[in-house]
């Protein structure tokens, strides 16, 4: 829940341009309460400053590289949302990542963001709703949907499941059963349905490669369990959708680092009038 005064209780960011292996030795060990990031997939991906065709083995052994860091400064409790997806041409990709990250973190969940989906009514009414990029294949179908995979220290985080919670369809259930403690409210599961929203000029609205819905990192921070106090970090910054959903849920402090310069004048940007810690820097580009 956002803050009651949010004129005297402003989030704190610190975003730099740094490579953010460089740039979290400089945070204190198990000072951050919670992750939210998604990284380049090694797809081909164009970004500016990074080239996102590493070497399969080159790949897995950055990706330590910088988990090991999280691992670092994530609190016992923290928890580390980690947005992943897959092409159709290399469908075990997120799978390979998280056994790879198994040796650092417990996989203590599965969320599945769906972009797009088509619903079949009692009545017989197809319900489409969401966006997807429509690919032209004989043997592939469209990619509707990518991974948020929620990794613990542990594995015994405790999460807020009611946050995101929804009524119940029948109702009878309040009543029946007594873990609902009268309230309409279940815990809504492992799938999130969050659409893109609608743009018509992709180079001004949206002009990074990749990235996800703030809706996304918003739903990972209520789930995890919102107070005042947390600590958020996102290494790999991009537009800043991390870190909008920080000041829209009104956490304490946000860190945020990307490689690039651009990326991050234009996350700063896009948080708007926000309180930015003086150690905030334009620092040179830098790779992985």
């Amino acid at each position: 829940m956002p803050r009651k005064n949010h004129k005297q209780l402003q989030t704190e960011f610190t975003l730099t341009a740094q490579d953010c292996i460089q740039g979290m030795r400089n945070i204190p060990t198990e000072s951050v309460d919670l992750v939210v990031t998604s990284p380049p997939y090694n797809i081909g991906v164009r970004y500016n400053s990074y080239e996102d065709c590493k070497n399969p083995d080159d790949y897995l052994h950055w990706t330590l590289a910088w988990a090991t860091e999280i691992k670092r400064v994530l609190k016992p409790n923290g928890s580390f949302f980690l947005n992943v997806g897959a092409t159709p041409s290399n469908p075990v990709f997120p799978h390979e990542l998280i056994v790879e990250l198994s040796k650092l973190f417990v996989l203590q969940n599965t969320f599945h963001w769906i972009k797009s989906i088509s619903v079949e009514t009692a009545k017989g009414d197809m319900l489409s709703a969401g966006h997807f990029k429509p690919i032209n294949s004989r043997r592939f179908v469209n990619n509707c949907h990518e991974f948020v995979f929620h990794l613990t220290k542990n594995g015994t985080t405790p999460l807020d499941r009611l946050r995101l919670g929804v009524p119940y369809a029948d109702k009878s259930n309040v009543k029946r059963w007594a873990h609902t403690k009268g309230q309409d409210v279940r815990c809504r599961g492992n799938v999130w349905f969050i659409p893109y929203k609608t743009i018509r000029n992709r180079k001004m609205q949206r002009p990074h490669p990749a990235t996800f819905p703030t809706q996304l990192a918003v739903n990972c921070i209520k789930i995890h369990g919102y107070t005042f106090e947390i600590v958020m970090l996102d290494p790999f910054l991009g537009m800043g959708h991390a870190a909008l959903a920080a000041k829209q849920c009104g956490i304490r402090k946000f860190i945020g680092f990307d490689i690039d310069p651009r990326y991050v004048e234009l996350a700063r940007m896009n948080i708007g009038p926000s309180r930015f810690d003086s150690s905030c820097t334009l620092a040179s580009k830098r790779k992985p």
